[in-house]
């Protein structure tokens, strides 16, 4: 299979923002979304020029209850013209339901911590590696223009706060082989927000020097305030895709204080400023934040620029370059 999703073969863009608030967000937060708003929410979000949207998780409801209707989320999803639409799977049966549901592009995880990914997956790294393999398996089993792609986050690549520290020489490995068991991309995750930019310059640097075409996206939360820092860094070390939550939505359960993953609307604005086409319309995408604070009302929400609005004279980068 070629290793560049679908949505990212729709110039003209730079950089491929992969809106995770669906997913990441609303399971990492108590409350339950109503599924008429969450229809309403990535409707928006897709109407904004968000090209990937990761819709749903596919576990079970009992553990995740926000998650109960991943399947009519993607199916609705499905409806929108030039949206390519991403699911979570954290093991084969969850492969197999999004695959079900239509999800043209499957995320699995494994943590680089084993502490982690024992507490996230019930499973260690190596079983979840061999899983991933599993996964990628059934799925080269499927007849040729059936198959989903298949991405796998590298979770807790910058650091566990279960553990502390995580070698690099362990997810540069990991990473190689999960792309040698047949994952498409392999994306780096700083799950809880410990990375800071010298140092995921310098990893995501080295994995893409192993996998090449195969280095996914990069996954930042702002924990501790360097999410956008850590963006800029994974950036100059050839990343050409980056996740991010409109509002901030979501976190970890494993990292005390999170706030979230890094602002899409503030990462949008970023990219737009430094003069790399993101193909969104930032008005669209803060209106969009309506529809969350409407639906969980009290849920925090976070951006600046919501706030403060566009700077006067704001040029979006492809108008710049006409």
């Amino acid at each position: 299979m070629n290793p560049t999703p679908p949505a990212s073969r729709t110039p003209p863009f730079d950089v491929l923002v992969r809106e995770v608030g669906p997913r990441d967000g609303l399971q990492s937060i108590a409350r339950t979304m109503p599924t008429e708003a969450k229809h309403r929410w990535i409707t928006a979000l897709a109407a904004s020029g968000l090209r990937t949207i990761e819709a749903g998780s596919f576990v079970s409801p009992k553990l995740l209850p926000q998650m109960a209707d991943a399947a009519a989320i993607v199916r609705q999803a499905l409806t929108i013209p030039g949206l390519a639409v991403a699911a979570l799977a954290p093991n084969l049966r969850g492969a197999r339901d999004a695959f079900a549901a239509g999800a043209p592009e499957l995320v699995l995880t494994v943590s680089a911590s084993n502490e982690h990914s024992l507490a996230n997956v019930r499973m260690t790294t190596e079983q979840a590696v061999a899983e991933a393999k599993k996964i990628c398996e059934w799925r080269g089993a499927l007849p040729a223009d059936q198959r989903p792609f298949v991405g796998v986050a590298l979770s807790t690549s910058f650091g566990c706060s279960l553990s502390g520290p995580v070698s690099e020489d362990r997810v540069v490995a990991l990473a190689v082989q999960l792309a040698a068991g047949g994952a498409d991309a392999v994306h780096l995750a700083d799950t809880v927000g410990y990375a800071n930019p010298v140092q995921v310059k310098r990893l995501t640097a080295r994995v893409k020097r192993e996998l090449g075409g195969k280095l996914g996206a990069g996954h930042f939360h702002n924990t501790r305030g360097q999410g956008l820092a850590n963006a800029v860094a994974a950036l100059e070390a050839g990343v050409t895709a980056l996740d991010s939550s409109l509002g901030g939505l979501g976190g970890c359960p494993y990292a005390p204080g999170a706030t979230g993953n890094i602002v899409t609307e503030d990462l949008v604005f970023l990219l737009e400023s430094m003069g790399l086409r993101t193909g969104i319309d930032l008005e669209k995408l803060i209106a969009a934040r309506a529809i969350v604070a409407a639906a969980l009302p009290g849920e925090p929400l976070y951006g600046h620029l919501a706030d403060a609005g566009l700077p006067k004279g704001f040029v979006y980068a492809a108008t710049a370059r006409s």
